[in-house]
């Protein structure tokens, strides 16, 4: 009798660490569902803008502190939950807002959400997400062991991998949260910054009536602008590899 009290003892805090491990599974795979359940993703589109533009604008006019603060968490769950639309909601930030709080609050809900991506891969999700990572793991791996903070505002400026990738790979490789947080946020500052500055100008293309799209709004001035930057990340990587040398 006592060794069936010690099994079932042993077994509960097992198997409540277990459920503990799978609530974030739950709670996210629940959130990604509700989402597309409910149609949100239609909404997410230049045409809703478009259709919605004065009621979005009042509300910012009337309550715009409020507005700010329900922008930067709805962008820290999509970020959270790997929602589509990132691009989108960060030109609606400068179409809203303006380019500066637009890009600063785009930064601050998007650094917030992947900082709860990579807590999340550190604990309930790392199994699964290291095999989501599959090979992509093994080719960031060595990126990161060299200079983990160049490498990673390389990753940032320049969409080398998925944005969900590179959110949850430095977590999976033991990457300090101090500067996984400082990279994310600094490396999403000219690319957001972009994107502001293309939302800031959309009210006069809904003005003309005219049709827009996010693929001719990238010129190839701003797209040689963040490969530039990202090459000024690399300088501390190619100076160690050059005084190791």
């Amino acid at each position: 009798m006592p060794s069936d009290l010690t099994t079932s003892n042993a077994t509960s805090p097992r198997a409540a660490n277990r459920l503990k491990r799978l609530l974030p599974i739950g709670i996210l795979a629940g959130g990604i569902a509700t989402f597309f359940a409910l149609g949100l993703d239609h909404y997410l589109t230049f045409e809703a803008l478009r259709e919605h533009r004065s009621a979005l604008m009042g509300f910012v006019m009337q309550k715009p502190v409020v507005a700010v603060l329900v922008f930067i968490l709805l962008y820290a769950v999509a970020t959270t939950l790997s929602l589509p639309g990132g691009a989108l909601l960060t030109v609606t930030a400068g179409f809203l807002f303006g380019i500066t709080l637009g890009t600063a609050a785009t930064v601050v809900g998007a650094t917030m959400g992947a900082i709860a991506i990579y807590l999340a891969a550190r604990t309930a999700f790392r199994e699964i997400l290291t095999a989501k990572a599959g090979p992509m793991l093994q080719r960031m791996e060595a990126g990161f062991k060299d200079n983990a903070l160049s490498y990673l505002l390389v990753l940032r400026l320049i969409p080398i991998f998925p944005f969900f990738i590179v959110n949850i790979v430095p977590a999976l490789l033991g990457v300090p949260l101090r500067t996984y947080a400082v990279g994310t946020l600094a490396g999403i500052i000219p690319g957001t910054f972009v994107f502001a500055s293309i939302g800031a100008g959309l009210g006069s293309v809904f003005d003309r009536m005219e049709d827009f799209s996010l693929k001719g709004a990238l010129t190839p001035e701003v797209t040689i602008a963040l490969i530039g930057l990202s090459m000024l990340s690399l300088v501390p990587i190619v100076y160690k590899k050059l005084k190791a040398g």
